[in-house]
C-alpha cells in the first residue's frame, strides 16, 4: 500500500490566552525547522493545507499562531478542527499558553498594552472573558503549558524537548574566515584575530594561492605558534559550544580573520570546520576569498 503523502506530516497550533508567551512559541517553532505562521484565520486552515499538499513543496511540520487578534474569525476555529477530522489531511496537535491573572496582568502593564477583548477597559476584565472564550479549546488541547513562572528560555526548552525531531539537527555552527582589510563581519558570535601567525603571502608561489590548497594550509598549520594556537582553542570550543547549545542558541558564528582572508583565516576556518562537523552540524564561508588575486 502507498504511502500516504501526509502520514509523516506534523501540525501544531499555538493558541491560548494573550499575553502567555505565543511570540516565543512561534519562534521556538521557527528555530526548529517548522514552517511558521503567525494569526492565520482558522476558516482559511483546510483550504493552507489543501494548498501545502498539492504544491509538493516540502513543507510537512507546520506552526500556526490562531489566537484572539483574529477577532470574530476565530470563532471558526472549533469547526475548522471538526472539519480536518473529516479530512485525510494531517491531525492537528494544540498547544495552548496560559498564565495566572496576576502575571498576565503583570505583563501588560510592562509592555503598556491593552487586551484585544478590553481595548479600553482593564486587563482583567479582557483576561476574564478570554478564559470563557477559550474553555472549549483548552479542553481540546493536547498540550497545556503554564508560563506564569517560565522564563523565555525555558519556555523554548520545553517546546523544544516536546517537539524537536530526531533527526533534526537544531544547532549549526558557522565557521568563517575573512580579511581585515575587508572591514569584520557584523554577524559573528566570536572572532579571532590569527594575523599574527607566519603569512604565506610573502611566499612568492603561495602568494595567489589560498588556504584551500595544500600547500598553503601546510605552510601555516607547520610552525609551532599555529599548533598551540588550535590546541588552546580546541579546548576554548569544547566547552563553549555547549554552554551556547544549553543557553537556547541556535546557531553559533565563529570568525577567523586575517589579513587579506586568503590564507592563514581560511586555514584556520577549515581546520576547525572539519573537527565541529563531527558533532555538530556545519557550514563553513570564505567571506573574502573572492578577493583572491592572481
Amino acid at each position: 500500500m502507498e504511502k500516504s503523502q501526509t502520514q509523516d506530516s506534523e501540525l501544531v497550533i499555538i493558541t491560548g490566552m494573550s499575553g502567555a508567551g505565543k511570540t516565543v512559541a512561534i519562534q521556538s517553532f521557527e528555530d526548529l525547522g517548522f514552517f511558521c505562521i503567525d494569526n492565520l484565520p482558522p476558516a482559511l486552515l483546510t483550504t493552507f493545507l489543501k494548498l501545502m499538499k498539492d504544491s509538493g513543496k516540502d513543507m510537512n511540520r507546520i506552526a500556526a499562531v490562531m489566537d484572539m487578534r483574529g477577532g470574530d474569525l476565530f470563532d471558526s476555529l472549533i469547526g475548522a478542527l471538526d472539519d480536518m477530522g473529516k479530512t485525510d489531511l494531517v491531525t492537528p496537535k494544540i498547544l495552548f499558553l496560559e498564565a495566572n491573572n496576576e502575571t498576565l496582568v503583570r505583563r501588560y502593564k510592562e509592555t503598556r498594552r491593552s487586551h484585544p477583548l478590553a481595548p479600553a477597559g482593564l486587563p482583567l476584565e479582557g483576561i476574564a472573558k478570554e478564559r470563557l472564550l477559550l474553555s472549549e479549546l483548552k479542553g481540546r488541547a493536547q498540550f497545556i503549558y503554564n508560563t506564569s513562572d517560565l522564563k523565555p528560555k525555558e519556555l523554548r526548552e520545553k517546546i523544544q524537548e516536546e517537539f524537536s525531531s530526531k533527526d533534526n539537527s537544531t544547532f549549526t555552527v558557522n565557521v568563517m574566515s575573512f580579511g581585515f582589510k575587508h572591514g569584520m563581519p557584523i554577524d559573528a558570535d566570536l572572532v579571532f584575530d590569527v594575523r599574527f601567525l607566519p603569512n604565506p603571502y610573502y611566499i612568492e608561489e603561495l602568494r595567489p594561492k589560498t588556504g584551500l590548497d595544500a600547500d598553503v594550509s601546510g605552510y601555516v598549520l607547520k610552525w609551532p605558534d599555529t599548533q598551540l594556537l588550535i590546541e588552546k582553542l580546541a579546548d576554548l570550543f569544547l566547552f563553549m559550544i555547549p554552554q551556547y547549545k544549553r543557553e537556547g542558541k541556535r546557531q553559533l558564528v565563529i570568525a577567523f580573520g586575517c589579513t587579506g582572508g586568503q590564507h592563514r583565516s581560511v586555514t584556520l576556518a577549515e581546520h576547525f570546520a572539519g573537527l565541529f562537523q563531527k558533532d555538530y552540524q556545519t557550514v563553513i564561508t570564505h567571506r573574502d576569498i573572492k578577493h583572491r588575486k592572481g
